[in-house]
């Protein structure tokens, strides 16, 4: 039975990369001569299950590569190698190579092999391996042969495979084969285990074997072959001299059955040349050949506590008591239980949220996975720009949706660059302004409402207000005596291509990145404020919602139709009082709130419908904000608040402009999730009337 190992890869890929990010955080807590034992051990292990799962799924450059990591690591575990601070920036090194050649077999990507094998071969310039490979060198290296090739010229192997050996994804076959390009290879099968074949599992191991193996072969070669499956056999590894080997060429063995016990002839040595071909496509990890690639690890899967689950059974436990309450109710009814059903039906509902709450927790995963890459990136970073700065982080524990972590990770990463690199000052500027040397950069999460509040905090120099003043009067992107509050002089920083540096460098300055970092957090209907104090620091804000998947929405009705406008962006509701309503140059009309003069949206025009009425007179205007822009929407009725399910417009139909999304109400019927970014900009474009695409739900 042929064993489908690609629905297994999955799993290892991610495995691997928990593995590979458990190594990483080590490493860089690690200090030089200071290593510590449980540590060294924890990132051996890492290595040690990535090497052996690299091994089994054929991805051959992993496993060799992993392999020098894991033996220099045993050095260092076992007392025979310090750590030294070279030693630490090769691992930390290795693993960025490992994660990159996973990545690059899951995606089908070409790799930078220059620099894989640049730091392969510092691992082996260290682990000294071109002159462990000669026999001058092999004294007291028990990892090369212990046992010299003796006058008989060869070995005997005792092979017993456990039962779940085969589960491991490990093919006798492809071990056997790799003896016989050692040497003379003879191979006797012990079958008295085997079970009647209508007891047979087909994934257990029920054969034992017998080889002889002759030529001039170190012992260590052989040993290399049967590393993946040492953990899951009895092996013993004997030289000829020590006597009956004559006996495993012959089939003769402890017991006396001579039907079960025969020579076999495995076509080792020379196997069908297709056959051949294939198996070393697959040991050499040949990512030319068609194969089904898995999606990117972080989406494939997600990893849930048992509470979660347990607290979910119990929901849809209650659901089913509820369900059989109403169904017997529903067999003989009449009007004496209508109380009854009533209790049925209210309990319907709170357990039908309970299990919606029950479920979005599933999705819920601690910040912590998105911040555990910025240690790695402010090692590098200081380390190359030469200033000296700590990271602290706190709420790493805060929950946030799966789906809006993955799509944040990227704007993150660019506002701690920038922080790193705009921010905090040398260690001399640092000095001569009376600071410690070292710069902090704070990363915070925590719950605000619906939200999560994200903060990247720095103690550097400070945005510079008059520069980027001066720089958006030289860009025209303000008048040159044109006077802004202080956070709209921030708001600059995210207009594209803006950039106050001096230096354009690889690490930031280009003008590329702060645009795209708000119009993602914009896109997750998040939102991002600076707030700056000269020689004091920064800190910039992002405020994102916990989950994609469920929002709080006000049904507004325009029409026959009905609409809902996320609660998140509503300031307030109020009835029109004309007196307020002014028009500017005879199109635009404005409504004067307070101090503010917002812009009137009719979302009749907007939508191409047909409203109630079309006077303003009496009229309701919802207050929204979106895009840092406030306006007013225009409905004839207000309709109560819920929770909505999201369901995606383009996935299911189109992206329409001015729309996020569509949903299901309770009677059945679809109402459309306005957009209000999408909305307040498509009438400052003059876009009224012109979006014909709109289908009235």
């Amino acid at each position: 039975m042929s064993i489908d190992m690609e629905q297994f890869k999955i799993t290892f890929v991610e495995e691997s990369l928990e593995g590979l990010d458990t190594m990483e955080s080590v490493l860089l807590d690690m200090h030089p001569g200071e290593a510590d034992a449980e540590a060294i051990d924890n990132i051996f292990r890492a290595a040690h299950s990535i090497k052996g799962g690299a091994a089994t799924f054929g991805l051959g450059d992993i496993a060799n590569f992993t392999h020098v990591v894991e033996t220099l690591l045993d050095e260092v575990r076992n007392g025979d190698r310090d750590i030294t601070q070279e030693a630490i920036v090769l691992f930390l090194s290795s693993v960025d190579c490992i994660r990159e050649m996973l990545s690059a077999d899951q995606n089908d990507e070409a790799i930078d092999q220059g620099r894989i094998e640049e730091v392969k071969a510092g691992l082996d310039k260290m682990l000294g391996s071109e002159q462990e490979s000669e026999p001058a060198s092999t004294e007291n290296n028990e990892t090369v042969s212990d046992i010299p090739s003796n006058q008989e010229n060869g070995w005997r192997v005792i092979f017993k495979p456990f039962p779940g050996m085969l589960r491991t994804g490990n093919d006798v076959v492809r071990m056997f084969r790799e003896l016989a390009e050692l040497g003379e290879f003879n191979a006797a099968v012990n079958a008295d285990s085997l079970p009647p074949l209508i007891d047979m599992d087909p994934e257990e191991a029920y054969l034992n074997w017998q080889i002889t193996l002759r030529g001039e072969i170190d012992k260590a070669q052989i040993s290399e072959i049967f590393e993946w499956v040492e953990d899951d056999c009895e092996l013993e590894i004997l030289p000829l001299a020590d006597g009956n080997a004559e006996t495993v060429a012959t089939g003769v063995t402890n017991n006396d059955s001579t039907e079960k016990n025969q020579p076999v002839d495995l076509q080792v040595a020379n196997p069908p040349p297709e056959r051949r071909a294939a198996e070393d496509r697959r040991q050499e990890g040949d990512r030319r050949q068609p194969a089904r690639k898995a999606s990117p690890p972080e989406s494939s899967s997600i990893r849930v506590g048992i509470d979660k689950i347990d607290d979910l059974i119990n929901m849809v436990g209650e659901l089913v008591i509820t369900q059989s309450m109403l169904g017997q109710l529903g067999g003989d009814f009449d009007m004496s239980r209508v109380e009854r059903l009533n209790d049925g039906l209210s309990e319907l509902e709170r357990n039908t949220r309970e299990l919606q709450e029950s479920v979005m927790r599933i999705r819920m995963l601690p910040i912590s996975f998105a911040f555990n890459r910025f240690p790695r990136m402010v090692h590098d970073l200081s380390a190359k720009l030469d200033k000296k700065i700590e990271l602290t982080m706190s709420g790493e524990q805060t929950e946030l949706d799966k789906t809006v972590m993955e799509k944040i990770g990227d704007p993150l990463v660019h506002l701690v660059r920038n922080s790193i690199d705009h921010g905090i000052e040398t260690p001399e500027a640092r000095k001569a302004a009376g600071k410690p040397e070292t710069g902090v950069v704070n990363l915070n999460a925590y719950h605000q409402g619906g939200n999560i509040i994200i903060e990247i905090t720095d103690d550097g120099a400070g945005l510079n207000h008059e520069k980027i003043l001066a720089k958006a009067i030289e860009r025209g992107l303000v008048g040159a005596n044109e006077e802004l509050p202080e956070e709209k002089v921030y708001e600059l920083l995210f207009e594209p291509g803006f950039s106050t540096a001096d230096v354009v460098s690889d690490v930031s300055g280009r003008g590329v990145g702060m645009d795209v970092v708000k119009r993602n957090i914009m896109a997750l209907g998040g939102g991002v404020d600076v707030k700056s104090v000269p020689g004091e620091g920064s800190t910039f804000t992002i405020r994102l919602p916990l989950t994609l998947a469920i929002l709080d929405g006000q049904l507004v009705r325009v029409g026959d139709n009905t609409y809902i406008i996320p609660l998140v962006s509503i300031v307030e509701s109020l009835l029109v009082d004309q007196k307020n309503v002014n028009e500017i140059a005879g199109k635009a009309e404005v409504y004067q709130l307070r101090s503010d003069y917002l812009p009137i949206i009719r979302l009749y025009e907007v939508f191409d419908v047909e409203p109630d009425r079309r006077s303003l007179d009496d009229g309701l205007l919802v207050v929204v904000e979106g895009d840092g822009k406030k306006g007013g929407l225009l409905v004839d009725e207000l309709l109560g608040q819920q929770q909505v399910v999201i369901k995606s417009l383009e996935t299911n139909f189109r992206r329409v402009e001015g729309l996020s999304g569509a949903t299901i109400l309770g009677d059945g019927t679809v109402a459309l999730i306005v957009d209000v970014a999408g909305v307040v900009r498509l009438s400052r474009d003059d876009g009224r009337g012109s979006n014909e695409q709109i289908v009235a739900a």
